[in-house]
């Protein structure tokens, strides 16, 4: 494959088979209302039988209230075909667990959702998919939702790196509590979350009132269908990225230009976005290279990073994605005859070295 694989590939492993297991990681800060949101998606009536897997360090556990019986037993059924556990060692332990009881027909389940802690960092998280064969074999990780608490999230933000973390990594994020709030409140925490992450769609939420739409079968992770269904979706500077319709959509800065909103002046966050695209050709050689060597330097600080890239000597478009230190490729559909060729990669990560990585991104080209 002319491109990188450091660690297995993001891109590759889900998708290959039917019977893989969707699995969606929903994270938010302490008091955003995930809990809520589980509720609702687990008590309403949509016929989908999901297990929960929740960090039992929670603050609030989903059992007190909706959980059928109160047992020892680490896995509890519910009146409603759903299936809910904490998490006894550790996930890939658990998610193995469950997986085995379901081949065994002890469980019946159709998705696994991953509730983590308000204070946890979606990212190895969201590893454990990809790095252990096992669980990779069984799951397909489909995305990352992120609550968002409109009364306190200014705050959370300026003030906890968890927070901005839990941004940076969403594929959808949830404004819950905007009731709370005046309108140019929301609007000014719907900017600063869409320069910190422009290629999620933003949406306000009343009491976890959310379509099952919203929340399954997003792709986040799968970049070929992504592609299918928006092929804006990396063009984060030209309005497509935001999915919320105000005034951010129609005056993006460029790749990471500044904006001179009076409201924004006051964040300069750490978790930041920008795009680099080329009409040049990649050398897949000096691409593997040079992102081999920025992923074993800044690997941690990349939270997501994908693209579409135009490689000499290929006549079909490559596909590529990473969280972390772990990205892959895969080829994905042809270039359409007269189609204008080219590379569009976006980069969300923590103070990464925008120059540098432009630069050298430059200087891979043909």
């Amino acid at each position: 494959m002319p491109a990188p694989s450091p660690g297995t590939s993001p891109g590759k492993t889900p998708g290959k088979s039917p019977g893989l297991i969707p699995a969606t990681i929903l994270t938010g800060f302490l008091g955003a209302g995930k809990t809520t949101l589980l509720k609702r998606v687990l008590s309403e009536a949509h016929g989908q039988k999901i297990a929960v897997i929740e960090n039992e360090f929670g603050a609030e556990n989903i059992d007190n209230d909706i959980l059928v019986a109160d047992t020892n037993e680490q896995i509890i059924q519910m009146n409603n075909g759903c299936v809910c556990c904490t998490i006894r060692e550790d996930l890939r332990t658990t998610l193995a667990d469950l997986a085995e009881r379901r081949r065994k027909g002890e469980l019946d389940f159709e998705r696994v959702v991953i509730e983590t802690t308000g204070l946890a960092d979606p990212g190895p998280v969201a590893q454990t998919f990809f790095v252990d064969d096992e669980i990779a074999e069984q799951y397909l990780l489909d995305s990352v939702l992120t609550l968002v608490d409109a009364k306190h999230a200014q705050t959370q933000l300026d003030q906890r790196q968890e927070a901005r973390r839990q941004i940076g990594f969403a594929d959808q994020i949830f404004i819950s509590k905007t009731d709370l709030v005046d309108a140019d409140a929301v609007q000014a925490l719907k900017h600063r979350l869409a320069h910190m992450n422009p290629r999620a769609p933003q949406q306000a939420v009343h009491f976890g009132e959310v379509p099952i739409a919203r929340v399954f079968d997003l792709k986040g992770f799968n970049l070929n269908a992504k592609l299918d269904i928006d092929p804006g979706f990396l063009d984060a500077d030209e309005g497509h990225g935001h999915g919320h319709h105000d005034d951010h959509a129609h005056h993006d800065h460029g790749d990471g230009e500044a904006c001179d909103h009076p409201h924004h002046h006051a964040h300069d966050d750490d978790v930041k976005s920008f795009v680099f695209r080329s009409r040049r050709a990649f050398n897949p050689a000096k691409l593997e290279d040079f992102l081999g060597a920025m992923v074993q330097v800044y690997g941690p600080k990349m939270l997501r990073y994908k693209g579409v890239l135009h490689m000499k000597g290929s006549d079909r478009k490559v596909i590529f994605q990473g969280v972390h230190q772990l990205m892959g490729s895969d080829l994905g559909p042809k270039w359409a005859p007269g189609e204008d060729k080219g590379s569009k990669m976006v980069f969300i990560g923590i103070d990464l070295p925008r120059e540098l990585l432009l630069q050298g991104l430059e200087q891979c080209l043909v």
